[in-house]
Order: structure tokens, then C-alpha cells, then sequence
């Protein structure tokens, strides 16, 4: 246990705290800053600690160091939630409370609030390795037709109606998710369109939006790492020009696909290579790559040697780019 390390990476990090607590950012990310088997986040006043160690039943004494370091720097911190990756039951891997008695239900980012349930699910129901990328969609979505596949609580959508996108469309397998996206909506006075949060498999949903001639001028890519129904199978690391042809067919000409690959074993340069692959015939184009931001890469100065797949040209295994499109059918 090297508890100089969590001190190291939170003096690096002091530029991510606000006046009011009601950001989220990554307080340690253990995977690039070595402690591998750790990462912190902050969600407002809520310390959320990831424990992925293989023995987690002996790690109680760690975890209680690590807290109290924590809240010596951070006083003001309402509750502290433990996640468990490797919890024999689903209430420890979606989260224990340590401390307090209420978690922080919203966080503010870029101006935009977004509803939090960190005990919904493993994950901690916003990704705050996109931040990023909510950034570039408020500042290039505006008055565009967006749809936000594998949408999960929304926040990338969310973001999109911030911008002030003409209509965003959420499509997710789980109801409970989107109704995350939903209360988001409300903190931010947008309105609620039923028929904008679809419920269901990818597959026919999107096969049912191509037969009644659908556009968009975004689609917005963030697929799972593994996920299969009796629909599709969607595998992040074998099978992601299968996911970029369905959607095709949705993008207008001239339009964007915002594809995001977050697969810990595809390198930068194997998921660039599909992505080129894919732009061979002209119809395709790479625009940008958009960088994970520092908190969530670590620092110079906290980074240590990763046994990884190199991200490069990308600076994080979730590797974000944005490619126009054209549409064969399209007018010349």
C-alpha cells in the first residue's frame, strides 16, 4: 500500500475542484498511476472508491486507509460509496456505503447537470472518461438531429440537447437507464418527448429506423465491450465494423459518427486501423480524435509503466474519433 500515491495524483488534480462541489471528475486512476487493482472518483460531495482486487474480503484494512486519507484532504465530503468488483453479491459490486447517509443524485459539468445513481449499477452511471467529448457536442451539435445509441443514462444525448440539438434520440436495452436520462432532462428544464427514449435490442430498432428512412446529422457510437441477446451480438474488440455499417445508413450526407471504442485490449493502432479500413472507399472520413482528459490518463508527473496495449495514437484505451460521412445516394 503506497498512500503517497493517492496524495501525489490529488495535488495534480487541484485545478478539477469547484467552489460548490458539484463536479465529478477521477480523483486516481490506479490503472496508468500504479496501483492497478484501485481507482477514485468524485461525484460532487460523494467519494466513490473502486476496489478490483482479486481478494477483496482481505483488503477491509486498505480500504479503511484509504478512506481516511481521502477525508483528511476532502473534508467536506458527505459520503463515501465502495464499489467491488469482485464481490461475491451484486449489492457490493453496485456498492456499499461507508460513510454518510446520502449520496450526491446530480453532478454540474460545463453548465450542465446530469443525474447521478451511483448504486444503480457497477459502473457508476456517468462515464467520466467522456467529458470530453460532452464538450465537443456542446459546442458542435447545435440545431442537429442526433441519436445516441447504447445511450445508457444519456449523458452524451444530454449533452447534445444542451447544445441545442433539434431532436436527440436515446436508444438503450434497459428502461431503468434512460430513466436516468430522463430526470437529467428535467434538472435542465428540457422538455420530454416519450418517443425520443426507445427501449430495446439495437439490432431491430436501428433495422427499424433504416426501413422508415430515418436521418440523422450525428450518431453517436458508445457500445458496451461485450453484449449479446437473441438479436446481436455486440463485441467491442471484434466486431465493430459490423456496429459502424448498421448505423450508415442513419447518418445524412455530410453528417458525423462520433465511434468510441473502449475495448482495455484493442490498441490505438488496431482500432485506427478498422477505422481507415472503413474509409477505404471513400464515403468515410477520420475528422478528429478526441483526447480522454488528464484526470482520467493521469499526469506526468503520477503516471508509471503499463504492461497495456499502447493507446497511441489516442491517449486512453477509451479511444474516442469523429469521422464524416458521405451517403452514396446523395445528389452530387
Amino acid at each position: 500500500m503506497n498512500l503517497e500515491l493517492l496524495a501525489e495524483a490529488l495535488n495534480a488534480r487541484a485545478d478539477f475542484f469547484d467552489a460548490r462541489h458539484e463536479a465529478a471528475f477521477r480523483l486516481f486512476n490506479g490503472f496508468t498511476e500504479g496501483w492497478p487493482s484501485l481507482a477514485v472518483d468524485l461525484y460532487a460531495q460523494t467519494l466513490v472508491l473502486h476496489d478490483y482486487s482479486e481478494a477483496p474480503e482481505s483488503n477491509s484494512a486498505t480500504i479503511a486507509a484509504i478512506q481516511e486519507l481521502y477525508q483528511a484532504r476532502l473534508p467536506w465530503i458527505s459520503a463515501v460509496l465502495l464499489k467491488t468488483r469482485n464481490a461475491k453479491t451484486p449489492e457490493a459490486r453496485n456498492g456499499v456505503l461507508l460513510y454518510g447517509e446520502k449520496l450526491s443524485a446530480k453532478i454540474r459539468e460545463h453548465g450542465v447537470w446530469y443525474s447521478i445513481a451511483l448504486q444503480m449499477n457497477r459502473d457508476a452511471s456517468l462515464y467520466l472518461d467522456t467529458r470530453n467529448l460532452r464538450s465537443w457536442i456542446l459546442q458542435n451539435l447545435s440545431d442537429q438531429r442526433v441519436l445516441n445509441t447504447f445511450a445508457y443514462t444519456g449523458s452524451l444525448g444530454v449533452a447534445a440537447m444542451a447544445a441545442g440539438a433539434s431532436r436527440v434520440v436515446h436508444l438503450d436495452l434497459n428502461r431503468t437507464f434512460l430513466n436516468v436520462a430522463k430526470t437529467s432532462y428535467t434538472l435542465n428544464g428540457f422538455p420530454i418527448h416519450k418517443t425520443d427514449f426507445q427501449t430495446g435490442d439495437f439490432w431491430p430498432l436501428v433495422s427499424r429506423m433504416i426501413r422508415a428512412g430515418e436521418l440523422f446529422d450525428c450518431v453517436l457510437l458508445d457500445p458496451p465491450f461485450f453484449a449479446s441477446t437473441s438479436k446481436g451480438m455486440v463485441d467491442a474488440e471484434h466486431n465493430y465494423t459490423r456496429l459502424i455499417n448498421k448505423v450508415r445508413p442513419l447518418i445524412a450526407d455530410g453528417g458525423r459518427l462520433v465511434a468510441i471504442n473502449n475495448a482495455l485490449f484493442v490498441s490505438g493502432a488496431e482500432f485506427l486501423q478498422t477505422l481507415e479500413s472503413l474509409c477505404s472507399d471513400g464515403y468515410l472520413a477520420i475528422e478528429e480524435l478526441i483526447p480522454v482528459a488528464e484526470d482520467f490518463t493521469g499526469y506526468a508527473t503520477t503516471r508509471v509503466a503499463s504492461n497495456l496495449p499502447a493507446p497511441a495514437p489516442f491517449n486512453h484505451s477509451t479511444k474516442i474519433a469523429v469521422l464524416r460521412v458521405r451517403r452514396k445516394d446523395a445528389k452530387q
